[in-house]
């Protein structure tokens, strides 16, 4: 059931060779007080290089640092994640398997996709919040002629054959917000899907495609650069790594507040001190100045929560997401 072929795997720490088998923890409480005892994997269900792969790293290293030994990520891309939070849910529940989920996993893809192999009300425990980060409405600076989101809105109702807008995938926050955005102004839009940001901004360099409303911790770099312009933020505030951008409403979209959030998962069955001792963690590595501040150059903020505050979290956005999917006429198998 735990299949690796595939998956890039990377050490953040020594002692495990890529692709050796890892033990299974089948511990007494002793033992779980003495979490972790093994090495312990963390399963990114996106890319290397986009934000919840670039974020995750920063935790992993921090978790090392508190709670020691060695850990490992996995990334296992495929299906808008769900193919990773699957190998979460099948793996071991003994505190040494955590997936990093994001919005889509607790609001999105059970009414995105026809068929799923696992149900998140069931299936995994979520264990803490760890970040959030706006989507940034964005155009390449040498394809799209406009300073302003009224200007872009104006231009693309104005061009032959309409806009092509990018996203990491069918369904994804960037896809669903690229598609609300449009049909809300009226803009004749093709959706272009790619496997990430890393294929999405080439595109738009090149000119194939013109806009994306996507993660700003992956075009962070490419805005400050200046070969991208960032038009709006998405945030209900102006977000500090970009204060002089506009929100959504700012730049003239109001009710346009949408934020990608992640919280770390384990198997459902994993004993509550595990969890207690993993959230208690990661919300102390959220106040921490360094990680706050690395965070903020990457365009995200850190947070911590209990476990039943994310499950709060997700539920209070379902009907949200819902709603976006029926917009987007978006359906997967």
């Amino acid at each position: 059931m735990d299949d690796r072929k595939g998956v890039t795997r990377r050490v953040l720490a020594g002692g495990l060779v890529a692709g050796a088998a890892i033990p299974v923890f089948r511990g007494s409480a002793n033992a779980q007080a003495a979490w972790p005892s093994q090495t312990v994997r963390i399963i990114v269900p996106y890319p290397p290089g986009g934000s919840t792969d670039v974020l995750t790293r920063i935790l992993a290293e921090r978790l090392k640092d508190r709670l020691g030994g060695t850990w490992v990520i996995e990334n296992r891309p495929g299906a808008g994640g769900n193919i990773g939070i699957e190998g979460v849910v099948r793996s071991d529940p003994d505190g040494h398997t955590i997936g990093s989920a994001t919005v889509g996993h607790f609001a999105i893809n059970q009414y995105l996709y026809a068929r799923m192999s696992w149900d998140p009300d069931k299936d995994f425990a979520p264990v803490s919040m760890t970040w959030d980060l706006p989507n940034v409405a964005v155009v390449p600076s040498d394809h799209v002629p406009v300073k302003t989101l009224a200007e872009f809105i104006d231009w693309a109702k104005k061009k032959d054959g309409g806009i092509f807008y990018g996203s990491p995938g069918v369904g994804t926050s960037p896809h669903l917000s690229g598609a609300m955005f449009t049909t809300r102004h009226g803009i004749k839009a093709t959706h272009v899907p790619f496997r990430g940001a890393s294929a999405t901004i080439p595109a738009m360099l090149k000119g194939d495609v013109h806009f994306a409303i996507d993660n700003l911790t992956s075009y962070m770099s490419i805005i400050e650069s200046g070969q991208m312009r960032a038009l709006a933020i998405t945030a209900a505030s102006r977000w500090p790594s970009l204060p002089a951008i506009p929100t959504m409403a700012e730049a003239g979209t109001p009710d346009f507040v949408v934020t990608s959030w992640a919280a770390f998962v384990v198997p459902r069955k994993t004993p509550q001190a595990i969890i207690d001792k993993l959230s208690v963690a990661l919300r102390e590595i959220s106040q921490e100045p360094s990680v706050k501040d690395r965070f903020d150059k990457v365009g995200a903020r850190p947070l911590g929560s209990t476990p039943d505050e994310v499950t709060k979290k997700g539920v209070a956005e379902r009907p949200m997401w819902q709603e976006m999917i029926k917009v987007s006429g978006a359906r997967l198998e």
